[in-house]
């Protein structure tokens, strides 16, 4: 082992540049947060050979006095803190007066800049270890930024450059990130002299549709809470807008991309309930928070964070989000329905629900639907006598027919919605078991005639020992017999459904995961299962009051977009989507 030695500045500057530039598309991240500290209005960026050759931004921001152009390149010189007590604040994307330095060191930079006050503008050169001299130039109010031929001095490095095609999409992404932080500032992307992207300064959803499609804009909620100093507001995917990689999930922080696993998690709680299988969310998502509540200083790539009260923040992102993906027809805050028209329609969709008819005269399809249990007919609307010409139609419309036994066909105000008649009541039965479980435990109901069925030794042994927690679950279960078990009681939601394969989902639940756990953690899955049972089936026909009162609920319900396994429950058929299928108005 050598002796102890100084390291030169160079090689300091090179070492920290292996920390905060690996590519291309991280010295664009620095150099557009630059130009944001900097309050810029418009950024253009250039890049040629997917930005292995040159990454240029430009801005129209404060610009850079003379004499601090040299600071600018020069290690831990920053304007944007100077105590710990700012360290500890920080506001601006950029604070440890690393980056350039660290840029300049491994490429061959220049940097132009004029501020407003100046009658014009000067540059620097830096090339590795060797800085030009600070010479006038001609430009407007701002500052320009060029990384040219990076690692040129560090060949080592260079080799692990991807091709062309693999950096731009890097550099691409951290545009879109960037341009989706800050909606109010315009952007433009140019690769090998062709423009790309270019975003004006607009509203966050058509930033949204612009840079991740209009596909997502309408198939996304809007989110505005607020708790104390927190706020999270943003856009929210439905369950339907799911997709199969993660490729679509934006949180920012106080303005900044970040990718924290405590805020991912409380994402994924949030849709636990109404996505599908491995399916992931798609969500553009901002977080403000007091700067003292957020520790930014964390990663030299600054897109980790830690926060004082993790477990505050946590439950707070989830329960706003939950509750902006479960909001019922009377709370839906906004309707996109309106913004399909704007951007032209991708196809079927669903739309916010509106206020729909009180479902109090509705309450007694639960019966209703169960199959034989209950002849009564349920009082509603019949759509013969319903004009939507005399007065305003609920959201979900009136029904026309059933199709195969498996779909309601209704006509709304806006054209066709069809329901899938099995997934729609699941939720229904899912929220009022929930919302049962909840408050007062589930109301149990008698059965005059008790049921019994065959079982093994093992589910027997379960129903004996959480007849506490099957009580609270609206059961009553006994062994009578040496293979049988009675059902005397069960919830009264479920009544008519299929009871000993209920019977049977149930105890295996319990003897799985214990009843704490099937109570706590496992509560949505328990019940999720217990309404698919229960839920009418295929092929049973439904009147046109029962299905008039499906639909009727389908709008009272929270999160009645999609299934307990997240699968949508409806669609809309515009008549703007009619008129393309028969090629209207051509």
């Amino acid at each position: 082992m050598g002796a102890i030695r100084i390291l030169p500045e160079l090689l300091i500057s090179q070492i920290a540049a292996g920390e905060v530039v690996d590519r291309p598309a991280s010295v664009l991240k620095e150099l557009i947060e630059n130009s944001l500290d900097a309050g810029a209005s418009e950024i253009v960026v250039a890049l040629e050979h997917g930005g292995s050759r040159r990454v240029q931004v430009e801005d129209d921001g404060a610009g850079i006095p003379r004499d601090e152009l040299p600071l600018a390149l020069a290690r831990h010189a920053t304007s944007k803190i100077a105590t710990l007590h700012d360290l500890e604040a920080v506001a601006s994307m950029g604070f440890r007066g690393e980056a350039l330095a660290s840029i300049a060191s491994v490429s061959r930079l220049e940097i132009a800049s004029r501020t407003h006050e100046a009658p014009h503008g000067y540059a620097l050169r830096a090339e590795g270890a060797l800085y030009g001299e600070v010479e006038p130039t001609a430009r407007a109010p701002g500052t320009t930024v060029a990384v040219c031929d990076l690692y040129f001095n560090t060949p080592a490095r260079r080799k692990f450059l991807r091709t062309e095609a693999t950096e731009l999409g890097h550099c691409e992404e951290a545009f879109r990130r960037a341009a989706l932080a800050r909606p109010e500032v315009a952007f433009v992307l140019r690769h090998n002299g062709r423009t790309g992207p270019h975003v004006r300064r607009q509203p966050l959803g058509d930033r949204a549709a612009a840079l991740l499609g209009k596909e997502f804009l309408v198939a996304s909620l809007p989110v505005e809470a607020q708790a104390g100093t927190l706020r999270l507001h943003g856009l929210a995917g439905t369950p339907q807008a799911a997709r199969s990689r993660a490729d679509t999930q934006y949180f920012f922080v106080n303005g900044r991309y970040v990718r924290d696993r405590l805020l991912a998690h409380a994402v994924r709680e949030a849709y636990r309930d109404v996505l599908h299988g491995e399916r992931q969310p798609a969500y553009v998502l901002y977080l403000e928070i007091d700067p003292r509540g957020v520790d930014v200083n964390v990663h030299p790539a600054k897109t980790e964070v830690r926060f004082r009260d993790a477990r505050g923040v946590h439950q707070f992102v989830q329960q706003a989000l939950a509750r902006a993906l479960s909001a019922t027809a009377s709370e839906a805050p906004v309707s996109y329905a309106s913004l399909t028209a704007a951007h032209g329609a991708p196809g079927p969709h669903q739309a916010g629900l509106a206020i729909a008819q009180p479902a109090g005269a509705y309450q007694g399809f639960m019966a209703s639907a169960a199959p034989a249990a209950a002849g009564s007919v349920i009082p509603g609307a019949d759509p013969g006598t319903a004009s939507p010409a005399t007065r305003d139609m609920p959201p979900l419309g009136f029904p026309l027919a059933q199709l195969h036994g498996v779909y309601v066909l209704a006509q709304n105000a806006a054209g066709l919605v069809l329901v899938d008649m099995h997934a729609a009541h699941e939720r229904i039965v899912m929220e009022r078991l929930r919302a049962e479980l909840d408050t007062r435990g589930m109301q149990a109901q008698q059965l005059l005639v008790p049921v019994v069925f065959r079982t093994d030794a093992l589910d027997a042994a379960t129903a004996e020992e959480n007849r506490e927690a099957l009580a609270r679950l609206g059961f009553d279960l006994s062994v009578s017999g040496p293979d049988e078990l009675c059902v005397r009681a069960v919830p009264a939601a479920l009544a008519g459904g299929d009871l000993p394969a209920l019977a049977r989902s149930v105890l295996a639940e319990l003897r799985e995961y214990g009843a704490a756990q099937a109570l706590s953690a496992r509560r949505d899955e328990l019940l999720a299962g217990m309404a698919c049972h229960a839920a009418v089936r295929a092929h049973r026909a439904l009147s046109m009051p029962e299905m008039n009162a499906l639909l009727r609920e389908m709008e009272q319900t929270e999160r009645a977009g999609s299934c307990n396994h997240g699968r949508p429950t409806w669609y809309q058929l515009t008549l703007a989507d009619l008129d393309r299928l028969f090629l209207r108005g051509r």
